[in-house]
């Protein structure tokens, strides 16, 4: 049975604007950014943002027929994977980061559920840049109305288990929106992923 709403909680400026600037600027200019392409209906397309995969060694992490490339933890992810920690209260082994250059960029309707992926831990995701519009439909379409949640610059979203298994969540285009995003999706890949 699908939950009534999915488990998010929601800390808007949890890191704060100066500070949050300064970690969107050494972000954009330090991350080795790629534009990766994945395999959807067996086509390949380029995808509409770019990303990062960073990890402890051997947490690799698999979708859509892409196998990321573990890049090394950086100074300033290193610091803020343990900030994030300390709010969440367990550690994180993993970071996918994704950099929406306007609001052309997006992410289709997903759920968070690959196998390597621990499903009893939350996916912690930090936003930073301007604000865009997480959507989530619950995959059983008639189960639970949509919900939509703004998430502005230095806002911290833990989505909590059994989220991942019963919603799915999407970043839509807005074409209005003129500046980058980064989204900081840090999560636990179970051993040998």
């Amino acid at each position: 049975m699908t939950p009534d709403r999915p488990r998010l909680r929601h800390l808007p400026g949890w890191v704060a604007g100066p500070e949050a600037d300064r970690w969107l600027r050494r972000l954009l200019e330090e991350v080795t950014w790629k534009q990766e392409h994945i395999t959807v209906y067996g086509r390949r397309h380029a995808m509409p943002r770019l990303t990062c995969w960073m990890a402890d060694s051997g947490c690799g992490y698999r979708y859509s027929g892409l196998e990321n490339r573990i890049e090394p933890w950086a100074p300033l992810v290193e610091t803020i994977r343990r900030r994030v920690a300390a709010t969440a209260g367990r550690s994180f082994n993993s970071l996918l980061l994704n950099l929406y250059r306007d609001g052309r960029d997006a992410m289709g309707w997903h759920a968070d559920d690959e196998p390597e992926l621990d499903a009893g831990a939350p996916i912690a995701s930090l936003s930073l840049g301007a604000s865009r519009t997480l959507r989530f439909r619950p995959r059983q379409r008639d189960a639970a109305p949509s919900e939509a949640m703004e998430l502005g610059h230095g806002d911290l979203l833990f989505m909590d288990p059994p989220t991942q298994q019963h919603w799915q969540h999407g970043l839509p285009r807005r074409v209005k929106v003129t500046g980058p995003r980064v989204n900081l999706t840090f999560r636990v890949v179970t051993a040998g992923g």
